[in-house]
């Protein structure tokens, strides 16, 4: 009898919420894993940030420290995006409870705002706009919104404040950078400049990493 009501009317409520519960957890997980994964180049970054700082070159350390800060932003977004998935699966276990008394789902402005600003995020764009076509569907949502408000303006990121670069650059360096300035040094040998190069590879290395982490 269950199987034929649900091939005459679709899934239930109950069920329709379960999928879309571990659909969440997915994603939420998703984020979790990019969050490890800019954490390990970011440190990689700020050991990198304190080797130019020691040998006085300030520009590649100045370049790579805002790198540090463009993850630190992306860090806090992702972690505010895992918290939103996490709020839309309480809000839907409300949801089934009021459906067991009603009968069928209801609109839910906070799960609406919740999936508008999830929908910005590039991670999970295309998994929150699949589900918010089924919660609409479903009559929890209202339509889609204007495609001109899916995406964020990253200028923030792009731009950072030279104030936060300079304070990572003093934090980093224990003061060598950023707040107090330059640091001179004499000419340096041809070890140091065999050093330079190699130091200016990895930094590369670590600016290609953490760049296609926060694309």
């Amino acid at each position: 009898m269950q199987s034929i009501n649900r091939f005459l009317y679709g899934p239930t409520p109950e069920e329709k919420v379960r999928a879309w519960q571990s659909k969440l957890r997915a994603e939420q997980r998703q984020l979790e894993r990019e969050m490890r994964q800019l954490d390990a180049a970011t440190a990689k970054a700020r050991t990198t940030v304190k080797q130019l700082a020691s040998k006085g070159d300030v520009k590649s350390a100045r370049i790579l420290a805002r790198e540090v800060v463009r993850s630190n932003k992306q860090k806090d977004r992702l972690s505010v995006s895992k918290a939103r998935l996490g709020s839309i699966s309480n809000q839907l276990a409300q949801q089934l409870a009021m459906a067991k008394v009603t009968g069928s789902l209801q609109k839910s402005t906070e799960i609406m705002k919740l999936s508008n600003q999830l929908i910005k995020l590039p991670q999970i764009n295309q998994a929150m706009r699949e589900m918010s076509m089924e919660m609409t569907k479903a009559g929890i949502l209202e339509e889609m919104m204007d495609d001109t408000l899916a995406m964020e303006d990253d200028d923030e990121l792009e731009e950072e404040a030279d104030e936060e670069v300079d304070k990572v650059l003093f934090d980093l360096t224990n003061g060598k950078l950023g707040q107090t300035g330059t640091i001179q040094n004499a000419e340096p040998s041809l070890e140091d400049k065999l050093e330079d190069e190699e130091t200016e590879r990895v930094m590369e290395q670590y600016r290609q990493q953490l760049s296609g982490l926060l694309s």
